[in-house]
């Protein structure tokens, strides 16, 4: 049998958390970044499906294609560390000061692998801008300007949105991410990994690393958000949806729904975290 038991599964969060807390600087940047830049290609692959077929849950349905690459080859996102690190911090295995220096850094990487896919990607499908308005490109724009300016004219109760869609993104994700320990194959993890993940996309959901990528790139193809609007009415909002959502109903609740008492028997072996994902 290649399941691994709940209990076992928060062994491997906290083991987990405590590895990606002593990574250095160096590496979570480069994780990071090679994260961010598979789930933007996993973005524009569902983009691409769903402009070509109609129907947006084509493009669910691909997505996850990219967090799995993320989480089997060992690369980072940070809305996967908001479900692991915290909990090495609650053992004492790692302090809060390394906890938000993980998170920085990958946040940069992220930044940076956005940033650089994204500049290939608008030139790519505006062929050099040469056809900003192709499809491709103009549902990239159209969700850019839904993620931002479309909450800017709720004001406040904007940010409160998105918020909460990324603490919704992150319950789903985070969920994901403890269901890659579930299984000790890698066809049960990936089976596994799935199925939240599709169901945060075609949900419509705020995940802060996808639009690390998603509104710089529409930004790069014209669409009329200013650096401010990005962060203000989008990024930091579903960042800290994200983390919360992470943090309380995927941490926390695993932790306390499951964590075995000291000197319990395991009720199988730890099974290895996939990679050092997530």
């Amino acid at each position: 049998m290649s399941y691994v038991e709940p209990s076992a599964v928060v062994d491997s969060m906290v083991a987990l958390g405590t590895k990606k807390a002593h990574l250095s600087r160096g590496q979570l940047t480069l994780r990071g970044a090679l994260g961010g830049m598979f789930l933007g290609a996993a973005t524009m692959l569902a983009l691409t499906a769903s402009t070509q077929t109609g129907l947006p849950v084509a493009g669910a349905l691909l997505f996850p294609v990219g967090f799995v690459i993320v989480l089997l080859l060992g690369f980072e996102m940070v809305t996967g560390s908001f479900a692991v690190v915290p909990l090495a911090v609650l053992e004492h295995r790692a302090v809060p000061v390394e906890m938000a220096r993980t998170f920085w850094w990958v946040i940069v990487g992220h930044a940076l692998g956005g940033a650089v896919l994204g500049l290939l990607f608008a030139a790519t499908v505006s062929e050099m801008w040469t056809t900003p308005d192709a499809p491709v490109a103009q549902a990239l724009v159209d969700l850019a300007v839904h993620k931002t300016l479309d909450h800017q004219h709720l004001g406040a109760a904007g940010i409160l949105l998105v918020v909460i869609k990324g603490v919704l993104c992150n319950w789903l994700v985070g969920t994901g991410v403890v269901l890659g320990l579930t299984s000790t194959s890698t066809g049960g993890k990936i089976l596994a990994m799935w199925l939240p993940v599709m169901t945060f996309f075609a949900l419509g959901l705020e995940h802060g690393v996808v639009n690390l990528f998603v509104i710089p790139a529409a930004m790069m193809l014209g669409a009329p958000i200013g650096f401010g609007d990005w962060w203000l009415w989008n990024q930091i909002p579903a960042l800290v949806g994200n983390f919360l959502g992470a943090l309380v109903l995927v941490a926390l609740g695993m932790y306390v729904a499951h964590r075995r008492p000291a000197g319990s028997p395991a009720a199988r072996p730890v099974e290895p975290a996939v990679g050092e994902a997530a």
